[in-house]
Formats: C-alpha cells, structure tokens, sequence
C-alpha cells in the first residue's frame, strides 16, 4: 500500500472524455492527459504543495493544448500566482514562453458549467485563503476540501452545507486529534474533523486526504482503522488509486 507524499492533484475523467484536474502538486506529472478532450485545472490556493507539479505538467508543452485554469474569489490572483513561480530564478522556462494556449478564469458563487457538470467553489479557513469545490454530473456530487482547519463557524457551516449529501467527500486529515494543538493555526484538520464534516454533512463514502508528510503507510493505516470505528466507510487517499461511479 503506497498512500504517497506531498502529491495534491485530483483527477476526474468524465464520459465525456473530459479531465477534470484539482490541485497541482507533484501527483500531477502521473496524470494520464493524452487523450482527454479537455483538460479543466482548478486550484484550491497557491501554497508550494499545491503547484509545484505544475511546471512539469506534459500538456504545458503540447502546442495543439488549450489548458483551462481555474481559481476563485477566496485566493491570490490566479495568473499572477501561477506564472510568478516559474520566473527567474526558480524555473528556465518562463510561463509566457510555454507553446500551449492558457484560459484563465476566477470563479465566482455560480462556478463553472459546461454540459452535464457544473463545479461550484466555497470558503476554506486556511493561511492566506482557500477554496473547496463541489462537483455535480450525472446525478454523482464529489466534494474536494483539502486546506481547511475547523475553527471559523461561518466558515465551518458552508463547508458542511457544501458537502451536502455527496456521494464522495475529499477532506482534510493531516494531524491526530493529540497533534492538534501543536499544529494550530497551520490551517489543517484532524481525522476525527473529517469524520465530524462526513457525519453532518450524510456523505456516502469519506476520503482522508493530505497527509502529514512524515506519516508512514503504517500510521495512515492506524488512522483509517480508527476512523471507520465512527463512519466506516472511510478510506485514505494513496498513489495511483481509481474511484469508479
């Protein structure tokens, strides 16, 4: 079982044969984009874990690609952020050189909506700001929320208001409970957080996300095991691992 590092990148294929990307941390160089229609990149904030793969992102390359960027209203600037980490001295090829062709857009509260899917941003409480994104298709709702630390109640509320009877919740499990208090104010969530957001919100299945980069496959086992004492369909997030609807 291999749960994988500091990876931060979701990948949706949808039948349509679009991809939709979420994050753009190393995990994003295994991404498979050959033969997607298009290719639709959301970013929840711009912290290093988060884009670091995107420099080596392969359709970046491609002259024939249309990427699609997206950000919203809860973070920095999107094309600011993004291009600003491959200038001088931090990468050799600036982002206004690469050959493929770039939208860029800031979500609004209605989001985005193409076809059959629409992918709705909300609120994290995370340094420097961060978002959530709901996605809707075919009758299937996955919710991404990664970078959130329980302790704003607004903020709180519309993340569980978000995740509302998701067939699939992504949260934020970096730290144990006994961790917590030393890691405060980081802007990250516990296990049993998670577990609390599945349970008000009545998801189908739970998923533990961005773990702690010195836990070893051994203690993420330990954490899943706890977890599904109190909402069993719990799993952890790993390398390479496929959810099929």
């Amino acid at each position: 079982m291999d749960y994988g590092g500091n990876t931060s990148c979701v990948e949706i294929l949808l039948p349509s044969g679009d991809l939709l990307l979420f994050d753009a941390g190393t995990g994003i160089h295994d991404v498979t984009a050959g033969l997607a229609n298009k290719i639709h990149l959301f970013f929840s904030h711009f912290h290093w874990d988060h884009i670091q793969g995107f420099p080596y992102f392969a359709p970046l390359y491609q002259p024939e690609r249309t990427l699609r960027l997206y950000s919203s209203q809860y973070t920095a600037p999107l094309r600011e952020s993004l291009s600003g980490q491959m200038k001088l001295p931090y990468f050799p090829i600036d982002f206004n050189s690469l050959p493929s062709r770039h939208e860029f857009s800031e979500l609004g509260l209605e989001g985005f909506r193409e076809a059959n899917v629409t992918v709705r941003p909300f609120e994290l409480h995370h340094p420097q700001g961060a978002c959530g994104y709901r996605i809707e298709s075919e009758g299937t709702v996955i919710v991404y929320a990664t970078d959130h630390e329980l302790g704003n109640t607004d903020i709180d509320a519309g993340v569980v208001d978000a995740a509302q009877g998701a067939d699939l919740l992504i949260f934020d499990a970096q730290y144990t409970p006994s961790e917590m208090e030393r890691c405060r104010g980081r802007g990250h969530s516990t296990w049993q957080d998670a577990v609390e957001a599945a349970r008000r919100a009545r998801v189908r299945q739970l998923v533990l996300f961005h773990h702690d980069p010195d836990r070893d496959d051994g203690e993420i086992s330990s954490i899943v095991m706890a977890a599904r004492e109190q909402f069993p369909n719990t799993e952890a997030a790993r390398e390479g691992w496929t959810i099929t609807f």
